[in-house]
């Protein structure tokens, strides 16, 4: 269902982030659904964004629907696994077809989504 790579030094509790995969694939209907979640460097996430988005800055997470693969950055992320966790479910979403960038009725239900996650997560 899921495949973890930790291409950083972030230490990935592997079990807790394919739990959350779980959760908000089975709550989208989407359990058969095979994802990649990959950790990068801060580096390696600028060249990413720049060559899919143009954006010459690296980002947090970015999403890849063709390959179904979520990609974060540890060090843009700052913050301890909760963090993490939000911007994985953020990027499982971005998967399934919502896009915050869209149109704010989408914007608004992909946060209320991603806060639904977090909050079966969270218990």
């Amino acid at each position: 269902m899921i495949e973890i790579n930790n291409l950083t030094n972030f230490a990935v509790d592997k079990g807790r982030f394919s739990t959350v995969a779980k959760i908000v694939l089975k709550g989208e209907n989407k359990e058969r659904e095979k994802i990649s979640l990959a950790f990068v460097s801060k580096s390696e996430m600028q060249k990413l964004n720049k060559k899919f988005r143009g954006k010459n800055k690296p980002t947090d997470v970015l999403s890849f629907e063709g390959i179904n693969e979520v990609v974060i950055c540890p060090e843009v992320v700052k913050e301890n696994e909760e963090e993490m966790i939000k911007v994985f479910i953020h990027g499982i979403l971005h998967l399934l077809g919502y896009d915050h960038e869209k149109t704010k009725k989408e914007a608004d239900l992909m946060e209320k989504k991603q806060n639904f996650y977090l909050s079966k997560i969270n218990k």
